[in-house]
């Protein structure tokens, strides 16, 4: 949490959504509803679009954070010539070396789904929020898993990851 906001904000959109680091660093502001509570991806690392509920933790930090954005149309801006994050080394590496915990930023995403995994969430709910393909799945093909039917599973793991940090202070 002593980090500059705009990677502590990255670390705790990647922690709380489970998202890639090249969605995440490309989020635009324009598929952030804050009045619905959800992200749009239009593209995903599958091909596929992905929709997802925001928690009322991350609901609170992007309002913040657009409060305070500028005309970037990026969530994470960057000096960049695509006008985004690229680079999350340096902040990964004073995060480790600061809390005495190596990880990368694929070891948030797997946090994420391991917690929704211990709190029970469907299977099927899993692969959406990670936007994992059924491949193959007969009775994947017939489940419809929309943002809404995925907001319970994210504030669940939101709460859990708010608990286990507020347990360790």
């Amino acid at each position: 949490m002593a980090e500059p906001e705009h990677s502590r904000d990255f670390l705790l959109m990647a922690l709380f959504t489970g998202m890639r680091r090249g969605e995440l660093m490309a989020l635009r502001w324009e598929n952030v509803d804050l009045k619905a509570r959800t992200l749009h991806l239009p593209k995903t690392k599958n091909g596929d679009p992905l929709n997802l509920p925001l928690s009322t933790f991350l609901s609170e930090l992007l309002a913040e954070r657009f409060a305070r954005a500028d005309a970037s149309p990026y969530v994470f801006p960057g000096p960049g010539r695509d006008g985004h994050l690229v680079e999350t080394k340096k902040f990964l590496l004073r995060v480790s070396t600061g809390s005495g915990v190596s990880f990368t930023l694929h070891d948030l995403r797997r946090t994420f789904i391991t917690i929704a995994e211990s709190l029970d969430v469907p299977y099927y709910a899993l692969k959406r929020l990670l936007n994992h393909r059924a491949n193959g799945d007969v009775t994947g093909g017939y489940i419809v898993v929309n943002a809404e039917r995925l907001r319970g599973p994210v504030e669940q793991v939101a709460q859990r990851i708010l608990e286990l940090v507020n347990a360790e202070g």
